[in-house]
């Protein structure tokens, strides 16, 4: 049963991937009550209702689900506890088993990997012998992470050579840790896909995405490669969509290897960064699909009326740059309401559209994002 306009949805956490929902929500009819430890953080800028307390406030918790009639969240690291509870109370979509499975890298590769969905070759560490033993399998170069807590590059250490595995074992906590062979591979990709309450599946274009510093700099929509690349990539995600029983949205990040197959990085059940180009080049955009699902309407295809390219504006480099993005036709600003423009912090994006088809190649998309002088 889908909630009626005026239905209160709840999101845990107050970044700007609860203010974009927000927003989405209430162009469909509903109210949002913000749960974060941060006042007037991005999300309860947008919301009609906010709590600020910690996320492992019970008590909080429970006044809070009292005023919702359904539960989501905009990031992973969430207590347990405290979606146990939520759960315990009122609908939480998606559900507490898929946040446990997100929330830990040796969960989440063993759950993708008995579903048949590749990997990167891995092993769980918790010794230095046992991370000695896994280099001796895999080979050098090779990734070694915390197996919670990590995002846009932290938690985690390149290893090169045998001197490099001591130090990145004692620099790593919390313990354990896992280790990932290296992928040869050319591209990340990623699909968002949705799943509503009656099992329908939709998937938006498989995208490109581009890093700088470990954080991601630009997503090219769609992904410039071949349509058999971009169809293995779109039925991994499904799989893993079905599979999870997932009810709300779902990002699988990918990587394309050297020889054209497609292997899975990790799955994140919420709205995503590489998601933000479905704002403006999609009629209902990665936002709008998440509430759709959340709350029980139907979920319309996920189709795009346009290519487009995202640029992330991260710190007080792109940010100082602001006044002349809104002075530049063609550039779609999207500001996130943080008021700090620290190093490394994703402060907001441009959408650059493009007709359907046309997405031009590396010099057109350098030219398409130049800002105008003065």
């Amino acid at each position: 049963m889908s909630l009626a306009p005026g239905s209160v949805i709840g999101i845990i956490g107050g970044g700007q991937l609860g203010r974009m929902s927000a927003q989405a929500a209430a162009r469909l009819g509903y109210l949002v009550h913000v749960f974060s430890p941060e006042a007037s953080g991005p999300a309860a800028q947008v919301s009609a209702r906010a709590t600020v307390a910690a996320y492992d406030d019970l008590a909080a918790l429970h006044r809070f689900a009292e005023d919702v009639d359904v539960v989501t969240f905009e990031f992973e690291n969430l207590p347990a506890p405290s979606l146990e509870l939520l759960a315990r109370l009122k609908p939480v979509r998606p559900g507490a088993k898929i946040l446990a499975i997100s929330q830990d890298r040796v969960l989440e590769k063993t759950f993708l990997n008995e579903a048949g969905v590749a990997t990167a070759p891995w092993a769980r560490v918790e010794t230095l012998a046992e991370l000695e033993a896994a280099v001796a399998k895999f080979g050098l170069p090779a990734v070694l992470k915390t197996t919670r807590l990590g995002y846009d590059g932290k938690g985690q250490a390149l290893l090169r050579g045998p001197e490099d595995l001591a130090p990145a074992f004692e620099r790593l906590h919390p313990k354990p840790l896992i280790l990932e062979g290296f992928v040869d591979f050319g591209a990340e990709l990623s699909v968002m896909v949705a799943r509503g309450v009656n099992g329908e599946v939709v998937s938006f274009d498989p995208v490109e995405n581009r890093h700088k510093h470990h954080i991601l700099d630009l997503t090219l929509a769609p992904a410039p490669y071949q349509p058999e690349i971009l169809a293995e990539a779109t039925a991994l995600a499904r799989r893993i969509a079905e599979r999870l029983e997932l009810v709300g949205l779902l990002g699988v990040e990918m990587f394309l290897r050297a020889d054209g197959h497609v292997v899975v990085n990790e799955i994140a059940p919420r709205p995503h960064n590489s998601g933000h180009w479905t704002m403006d080049a999609c009629p209902c955009g990665q936002f709008e699909m998440h509430i759709r699902a959340v709350a029980g309407l139907p979920l319309p295809p996920a189709t795009r009326h346009a290519d487009a390219v995202m640029k992330n504006l991260i710190g007080p480099a792109d940010m100082a740059t602001w006044p002349q993005i809104l002075a530049t036709p063609g550039l779609i600003p999207h500001h996130y309401g943080k008021w700090e423009a620290r190093e490394g912090r994703k402060m907001g994006h441009v959408n650059r559209l493009f007709h359907k088809g046309a997405l031009p190649g590396e010099f057109g998309i350098e030219a398409a994002l130049r800002v105008r002088e003065g």
